[in-house]
């Protein structure tokens, strides 16, 4: 009742928004000071991090906005880890910040639909043209700039821009290679293998020099979290267009096989092999420190988790563990043969878009597009000379920056890049020599053998740029649904899997899912 009252609020007040919305001008430079905020993930403070309102970084943006383009930025946090509910509640009480981004898509162009955002179509040609020059050619729709990505095919909206990627690699699994040492085993090369080393991990507390051990850790996000996994167990031969049509809100309960990824989680959870606690973490915070302490085996999440300099885990394992080390591994092969991985497409995860309710949604625009010329990306990628970065053989190579000012709270400060995700460089070369050498006191080799394994058959998932406006009212309930639905699964009693199953998919689909379904079957492309 509740989630259905606040949809209703932001109908009628996203329709009252666009009754009074701005429209975005010409793009020449304000004769006087434009005031506008700007959305910025907060990610909390533990591991040095900075305020994200208030730090080396921000202060620099606002003076060089300010003398560039007569714009005064005041930065608005949302947090990380509940930031779809949070931006969706501030877009409802019209309270959003001027410029914003999100990793929903969904939620964007129903907005849009319903007049709560703007089209940024007009303005592509006029206020974002470096923004335009920087995307380049959309590798999946040849002979269009990547900035119309997520334009919608039946309407040509283009309510959001989905950020760039400068890389493919997604995902990757690791594993401790000191206690695959210590006990004797081999790189588990398949599932069972996988499985077989978490129970000798299991019931080798003693062999490996610890008081507890943890075979396997995640967090409570299933789908994500353990997505390759999922993606090994499913129909390696099912169309891209059913694959489509049965993706729910980037849910993929409806896909053969998912029901089976979730069926050996369960097993590997009632032997003990999965931490108990893993519904309790919402964020990588306590796995991270339990990864740190020396007690966890293995884990699967971003291609170079354990390398990032901002959590640590790698470096904070050797300290508190001399020659502990993870490597990552690809065990998990599907019925081809393969080991299928989530590829990072040319466009996706953060989306920008600007409310309807923005006083001065032109400012908004330029600043996005103040943020895609050289000198200010590059700046707020590598930092000041000396401190974040030293030049070697002609390329900056970053340097640790572990606490003051100039930490950077997100990795290559995506937070505040916005439209580009990953090193931006000359040529492929250089970029690599960048990437391999920015992780602080990691071998350049791991991180490559890193970025090429995650790379080996990794494909972006099934994407059509059509809205679908059976979601949007019920998104974040079917979210919540299957987030719940799948730690129900992996706890439950083997003798209980089925039922719960069954019951919870029939109560997903008549949530709202089978409707979405219905709808993207008659709309995709």
């Amino acid at each position: 009742m509740k989630k259905s009252g606040l949809f209703l609020v932001f109908v009628l007040s996203t329709v009252m928004a666009f009754a009074s919305g701005q429209q975005p001008g010409s793009g020449t430079r304000a004769s006087g000071t434009v005031a506008i905020t700007v959305e910025v993930f907060d990610r909390g403070t533990d591991g040095g991090k900075t305020d994200p309102t208030n730090n080396g970084w921000t202060n620099w943006i606002k003076q060089k906005v300010l003398a560039d383009e007569n714009i005064a930025v005041t930065f608005v946090p949302i947090s990380r880890w509940n930031e779809e509910q949070d931006i969706t509640a501030r877009m409802a009480a019209q309270d959003a910040p001027d410029l914003c981004y999100t990793y929903s898509m969904d939620n964007v162009r129903n907005w849009g639909m319903q007049g709560g955002v703007y089209d940024l179509a007009p303005y592509v040609d006029t206020l974002l043209k470096d923004m335009k020059d920087i995307m380049k050619e959309d590798p999946e729709i040849p002979g269009q700039n990547l900035i119309w990505h997520s334009k919608d095919i039946d309407t040509g909206a283009l309510y959001g821009i989905s950020n760039k990627y400068m890389y493919t690699a997604s995902h990757n699994t690791f594993i401790r290679k000191d206690w695959l040492d210590k006990l004797g085993l081999p790189v588990p090369k398949t599932t069972q293998e996988f499985y077989d080393t978490m129970t000798a991990f299991k019931n080798s507390a003693s062999k490996l020099g610890v008081d507890q051990v943890i075979p396997f850790l995640m967090t409570n996000d299933v789908r994500w979290q353990v997505y390759t996994i999922f993606l090994s167990f499913m129909d390696p031969n099912l169309s891209y267009r059913e694959r489509w049509i049965n993706t729910v809100a980037e849910r993929q309960l409806m896909i053969p096989g998912v029901k089976d990824a979730l069926r050996f989680l369960n097993r590997m959870y009632n032997a003990e092999l999965i931490d108990p606690d893993f519904p309790l973490y919402n964020d990588d915070t306590t796995p991270s420190n339990l990864m740190k302490r020396g007690i966890v085996g293995a884990f699967q999440h971003n291609w170079d988790q354990p390398y990032r300099q901002n959590l640590e885990i790698q470096t904070g394992l050797e300290k508190n563990v001399p020659g502990a080390k993870y490597i990552p591994i690809d065990p998990f092969t599907n019925s081809a043969g393969l080991t299928p991985k989530r590829g990072s497409p040319a466009a996706g995860g953060l989306i920008l878009f600007v409310p309807k309710s923005s006083k001065n949604p032109e400012a908004a625009l330029r600043y996005a597009n103040w943020l895609c010329r050289y000198d200010n990306y590059h700046f707020l990628q590598f930092g000041n000379e000396g401190v974040n970065h030293e030049i070697v053989d002609g390329i900056p190579k970053p340097l640790p920056v572990t606490s003051g000012p100039w930490v950077q709270n997100s990795g290559i400060n995506v937070d505040y890049t916005m439209s580009i995700n990953g090193y931006v460089m000359n040529t492929p070369e250089e970029v690599a020599q960048v990437l391999a050498s920015s992780y602080v006191g990691i071998p350049v080799e791991d991180v490559t053998e890193a970025y090429v394994i995650s790379s080996l058959n990794a494909e972006p998932g099934p994407y059509v740029p059509a809205t679908i406006t059976s979601l949007a009212p019920v998104r974040q309930v079917l979210v919540d649904k299957e987030k719940n639905l799948s730690v129900n699964l992996i706890r439950a009693k083997p003798g209980e899997f089925d039922r719960v199953w069954d019951d919870g998919l029939r109560d997903w689909l008549s949530s709202g899912a089978q409707t979405v379904i219905d709808e993207q079957r008659v709309k995709y492309r």
